[in-house]
């Protein structure tokens, strides 16, 4: 049951497209949304009251929970494997990483089955509820105090109802299940040396895995954990460089497409858009990897499109912009 056929109906309605349009354009519609700070929602559950949220892009298919395969030392939270149409899908448990308020029933009603990275990975669901459109300046980051340092929350929204809706850190899950990324030896980057990149991303563990990236290449940085701080930091920089321009402080920006806020993809455009950031490339590193989302990033001015998280690969799109 293709995700995207089970709400084409109810997207048609809110888009204003006529339900004889293809079903392509509807998706074409709701990529345009990631332009206009706006994104769906697909709202899920754990077994407790709490609403869980999980950006529709990465959704390819929701269906009802098959029979796994479990097996020997699987990871901690992995309940098995099951084989969906031709493709062999490793399923997570997101309950068993996230400290759950309440007395949690027996999840594993729904397969939700994502797409992260170039990654095909299925979550257990207790019950799926439906899609929801909302701006990004709705979203926001949750308070560090209530997060701690191994959150698993990257953003939470607050619903008509005034339910709130916390979005997970999938990439913090994928890690705390399978473990992090091993950066190898990548070699600094020539006649770069002192050259700072800017970065803002809203999951703990990518801006850990950037840095890794960013100091092998031999970079500064600083960075920003949502769209919004990321453009008001951004300006700030604008306004004291003055005539200097900012070129001389930031040599390359990296944006996520999905954050707080702001997303990326309009954090892209506000750059491209302002006189004092010309000639500063701008490279967009998302988990979001399909041909939609590299289309929608160059239509906003992107100088790269980087699908997270393969450290050589951000490395080689690096490399080009950076180089003497």
């Amino acid at each position: 049951m293709d995700l995207h056929e089970i709400e084409y109906a109810a997207l048609a309605a809110q888009t204003g497209e006529a339900v004889g349009d293809s079903l392509l354009d509807v998706v074409d519609a709701r990529t345009r949304l990631a332009g206009y700070n706006r994104m769906e929602i697909l709202l899920f559950s754990l077994g407790t009251g709490e609403s869980f949220g999980i950006n529709v892009f990465k959704v390819k298919e929701v269906c009802n929970a098959p029979v796994l395969t479990r097996m020997p030392n699987m990871p901690r939270g992995v309940q098995g494997i099951v084989s969906l149409r031709g493709h062999i899908i490793t399923v997570i448990d997101p309950g068993e990483f996230i400290a759950l308020g309440g007395s949690r029933q027996q999840t594993g009603a729904n397969l939700i089955v994502t797409e992260y990275s170039r990654h095909t990975v299925g979550f257990l669901a207790h019950g799926v509820d439906r899609i929801i459109r909302v701006d990004w300046e709705r979203v926001k980051a949750p308070e560090a105090m209530l997060t701690g340092g191994g959150s698993l929350i990257t953003a939470i929204t607050e619903m008509p109802d005034g339910r709130l809706v916390s979005i997970l850190d999938v990439e913090q899950i994928l890690a705390d299940a399978f473990g992090e990324t091993v950066v190898a030896d990548l070699g600094r980057i020539e006649g770069a040396a002192g050259t700072c990149v800017f970065f803002a991303d809203d999951s703990v563990v990518a801006r850990r895995k950037i840095v890794e990236v960013l100091d092998q290449l031999g970079l500064q940085h600083q960075h920003a954990t949502n769209g919004r701080e990321a453009w008001e930091r951004l300006r700030a920089l604008a306004d004291q460089a003055g005539q200097e321009g900012v070129r001389d402080r930031i040599g390359l920006i990296l944006v996520d497409a999905e954050m707080p806020e702001m997303d990326g993809y309009v954090l892209t455009r506000n750059i491209k858009a302002d006189p004092r950031f010309d000639g500063i490339p701008v490279v967009m590193h998302s988990s979001l990897s399909s041909r939609a989302n590299r289309a929608m990033g160059q239509s906003v001015g992107v100088d790269a499109y980087v699908a997270k998280f393969d450290p050589a690969a951000l490395a080689a799109a690096l490399r080009p912009l950076l180089r003497g």
